[in-house]
């Protein structure tokens, strides 16, 4: 007998276990399909950004996710950027995700992806709506109008089973057996460049970098390497690193000398013992579009890029934030097709922008950097140059916000457009992020909001707030309204009216709405529910 499911999702890494915990938290049947049983401990996906935290604390784990780092609490989470090798005199510590902190309800947060999956797995063993298929594997998938059908191989016994649902998201991953088998084409930049992971453990690696204040990352500028990055990365503080950096075609763990490598980026000689060697290839890919029918695609599926920045695992995490609640939306019946549709408008043109500006836009700005300037052939012009390339460091992590102003579903400014550029601004503004204020009773807007849709209404007439209401009634879509009076918050958030969606983003925000209907609530969730 095939067992029926709303949402069956492949591929149970983090990005797949937490659309699992999204769409339980909601009420939502799912099965989810991994073939892992046991994670793998290497420390790949370690930088969490704050928004990625504010995940956390909305699944209610980010007290969980604080207690299972490796890190010290309060190890700071930078890097240091050398040239040369780490033992340089031109190096500086470029300001972080830190700077823009204040904009976001959680601090970011370094740990093992490994632990970071732990967590969410231990999250999704309480949920009673899914159903976990560890060790057990993708076959097949096929679609028709009546919902999706998944064959699955028991990979210990090879028994075989049929699932299946309404709806099906792919995370299974840059290979994804999903998206190749709805047609789904990539495209992208391939640098035709291979890159080494080593896993190591040094203690004397560890005491040749207190030389620096402590920081977590030591990223590598060589001009031989032509803008790729040489890096190494604290896994814990005493011994545990891992470092990725480029290699020649054709290199295996036995015809090159990776002890040399290390040695010649650190600057000094270092006994280690490697726990990993792997390889990966330098490129970037985006999924054409990112459904088709009843089936999603979503985190490395969809879009895949190198271990730069840590914009991959904070990626994937935004995309099943911005599908779960939608597929849920939907299957209570009071969000629309439309509604599920704008995921792939909203998401693909963040990746599209982050993996060409944010990750190639940055290999191409080293790469010239390095080409122009050496301070063997020209000191002065050198230092002067790096300088001021210490003092933009920044600039990245700062312009780095991304918005849905073109979404169908948002009602943003006339010719806004879905984009990975932005600036991070208290300022309430439609298809942003909304900041963390205080409100009158002390409380963050963070603790108070609704798992669905709220309304803000700062010293609003009640009135206007109970056509929100009525309008919410009508719609059938469930709302939250937060009336308040601070106006601490309403000065930082420049509105008297904001209406967040239950992502946490802006649909529609003013200080009040017209009496003769060309703007009423009912347009405005009309609108955020794609109707």
């Amino acid at each position: 007998m095939t067992k029926r499911y709303q949402v069956i999702i492949v591929g149970g890494g983090p990005v797949g276990v937490g659309l699992a915990v999204e769409l339980g938290l909601r009420g939502i049947s799912c099965a989810l399909i991994e073939r892992r049983v046991v994670l793998q401990n290497i420390p790949k996906g370690q930088n969490l950004t704050p928004r990625t935290a504010e995940h956390f604390r909305r699944w209610g784990i980010i007290d969980d996710l604080r207690a299972a780092r490796i890190m010290p609490p309060g190890y700071p989470i930078g890097g240091i950027t050398a040239y040369g090798n780490l033992m340089s005199d031109y190096w500086f510590a470029p300001p972080q995700r830190e700077i823009v902190r204040p904009y976001y309800a959680e601090a970011p947060e370094r740990l093992p992806q490994y632990r970071t999956e732990m967590v969410l797995r231990d999250k999704m063993a309480t949920l009673a709506a899914v159903d976990s298929r560890m060790g057990w594997v993708a076959e097949d998938i096929t679609q028709d109008d009546d919902g999706v059908r998944v064959t699955i191989v028991d990979t210990a016994g090879g028994n075989r089973e049929t699932l299946a649902a309404d709806y099906a998201v792919g995370c299974d991953g840059a290979r994804s057996l999903v998206r190749e088998a709805i047609g789904i084409g990539r495209g992208g930049a391939d640098f035709d460049q291979t890159m080494v992971l080593a896993v190591i453990r040094s203690r004397a690696l560890h005491e040749g970098l207190l030389r620096f204040p402590p920081r977590s990352t030591y990223l590598v500028l060589h001009p031989d390497y032509q803008g790729y990055w040489q890096f190494f990365g604290r896994i814990d503080v005493g011994e545990g690193f891992f470092f990725h950096a480029p290699v020649p075609p054709g290199t295996t763990r036995d015809n090159y000398d990776f002890t040399a490598l290390l040695h010649r980026a650190a600057g000094f000689p270092f006994a280690f013992e490697v726990d990993h060697l792997g390889f990966w290839d330098l490129r970037i890919s985006v999924a054409e579009r990112y459904h088709f029918g009843r089936i999603f695609i979503a985190g490395d599926a969809a879009h895949s890029h190198p271990p730069y920045g840590g914009f991959g695992l904070n990626n994937g995490l935004e995309d099943i934030r911005n599908l779960g609640w939608k597929l849920a939306a939907r299957l209570k019946g009071w969000g629309s097709d439309a509604l599920l549709a704008s995921y792939g408008p909203e998401r693909r043109p963040i990746f599209e922008e982050t993996g060409a500006d944010f990750i190639a836009g940055r290999i191409e700005a080293d790469r010239d950097f390095l080409d122009r300037y050496n301070p063997a052939r020209d000191c002065a012009a050198f230092e002067q140059a790096w300088n001021e390339h210490a003092t933009g460091a920044g600039g990245d992590v700062l312009s780095y916000e991304p918005h849905y102003e073109g979404s169908p579903v948002i009602l943003g400014p006339p010719g806004g457009r879905c984009s990975a550029h932005g600036k991070h601004l208290f300022t309430s503004r439609a298809g942003h992020h909304l900041a963390p204020q205080p409100l009158s009773s002390g409380a963050d807007v963070y603790d108070e909001l609704g798992p669905d849709f709220t309304l803000l209404a700062f010293d609003t007439p009640d009135p206007t707030v109970a056509r929100f209401e009525e309008a919410a009634r009508t719609l059938g879509v469930p709302l939250k309204v937060i009336r308040d009076t601070s106006e601490t918050a309403r000065a930082a958030y420049g509105a008297r009216l904001i209406l967040a969606r239950p992502d946490q983003y802006i649909v529609w925000t003013g200080d009040d709405v017209p009496e003769d209907g060309s703007l009423d609530p009912s347009r405005i969730l009309g609108t955020a529910l794609g109707r």
